[in-house]
């Protein structure tokens, strides 16, 4: 039932969306329709046999929901600006020159945590030993329940659930993606975005479930090269569970990133810091790009922590709160059986000049109401 009501009121927020773009400009919706172009069409187009869901804009790709089986959990993958760039890394997917090879569980756009009941779903791919398999999770894709295609707007409904490495299921995950395509609504200049929303609704199963306070979580993105910060400093980061990566260092040519959070905070100083929104822009082949997210009021942990870090990826963790506090604050999230929680999410793809803080506060309020 929870999830119902949560599916009604996106189907709602998107309308009350259109209808305010409609009525921009301040000469009513009759006048703003006449000189407003049409909206493209966003299609959603399933393909169960290739285990993918392709969203089109006027018939040129947006992005993908895929879940192939070299995976452990479903993920959008490839992003892309109106322009068709493509923003999210490849590798380990479709490999590119020059691109940073760590990370393998870091793919397109995805969601889950490092320790649900001291199982690690973040981390979980196929780089992972054998003799750690029994501490890892896995979100496997059950099914496509909607598909909706139209006007500057499409959606996709889905199903999956968070299992151990027996398949046990503790988690039942429904999720709404909502894809957007037309001209920014916050600039006024005819400047093309694409954006989704992610409203994920988790229910706990048959057993109470623990999300412990832990850095990796929970809306992950992770971007090319060039949207990487630049930095001269090999890096080693590790998990939960004492797992290390190595970051080396890079050729810099070409990486222009850099952050930006909704409390004014700039580059490396957004991390493990909390804001509405963060911001990431820079230049891919001289097109500049800025990607948002933004996070929903009524989120648990609002609002969130940042785990933003300059060799590309983009998350956002609501969760960790005692790890980015240095002890300061503790959440320990729990469901008891039956109880749910629903997590909203807009991710932006705005092509052209970098927006204004006040246009990203624009966006943000569209999002919140």
């Amino acid at each position: 039932m929870r999830g119902a009501i949560v599916l009604a009121l996106a189907a709602a927020a998107s309308a009350a969306f259109a209808l305010g773009c409609a009525r921009a400009g301040g000469g009513g919706a009759q006048a703003a329709a006449a000189a407003a172009p049409a909206a493209p069409r966003v299609e959603v187009v399933p393909n169960d046999a290739e285990r993918r869901v392709d969203v089109l804009v006027d018939g040129r790709p947006f992005t993908s929901y895929i879940w192939p089986a070299t995976l452990k959990k479903p993920v959008l993958y490839p992003l892309r600006a109106a322009s068709g760039t493509v923003v999210t890394r490849g590798w380990p997917l479709e490999p590119r020159p020059g691109e940073r090879v760590d990370h393998p569980h870091h793919v397109g756009l995805w969601l889950n945590y490092e320790s649900v009941n001291g199982l690690d779903f973040w981390n979980n791919s196929t780089a992972i030993p054998p003799e750690n398999a029994a501490k890892m999770g896995t979100v496997v894709h059950r099914a496509v329940r909607a598909v909706e295609s139209g006007s500057g707007t499409g959606a996709l409904e889905v199903t999956a659930d968070w299992v151990d490495s027996e398949g046990r299921r503790l988690l039942r995950e429904d999720t709404r993606f909502v894809f957007r395509a037309g001209a920014d609504p916050s600039t006024g200049s005819g400047q093309a975005f694409r954006s989704v929303d992610r409203i994920t609704t988790l229910t706990a199963l048959d057993q109470p479930v623990a999300f412990l306070d832990v850095k990796d979580g929970m809306l992950g993105l992770r971007v090319r090269r060039e949207l990487e910060q630049p930095s001269t400093t090999p890096e080693v980061f590790t998990d939960a569970s004492g797992r290390a990566t190595a970051v080396p260092a890079l050729n810099n040519d070409g990486v222009t990133g850099r952050y930006r959070s909704s409390e004014g905070l700039e580059g490396d100083a957004v991390w493990g810091t909390r804001g509405r929104w963060a911001t990431l822009s820079g230049t891919v082949q001289g097109e500049p790009i800025t990607i948002a997210i933004l996070d929903h009021p009524r989120n648990v942990g609002f609002p969130t922590y940042w785990h933003a870090r300059g060799y590309g990826l983009f998350a956002a963790n609501p969760l960790g709160q005692k790890v980015f506090s240095n002890g300061k604050e503790e959440l320990n999230f729990r469901l008891a059986p039956g109880a749910a929680t629903t997590f909203r999410h807009r991710v932006l793809v705005l092509s052209g000049a970098t927006p204004s803080p006040e246009q990203i506060e624009a966006h943000y309020r569209d999002f919140a109401r």
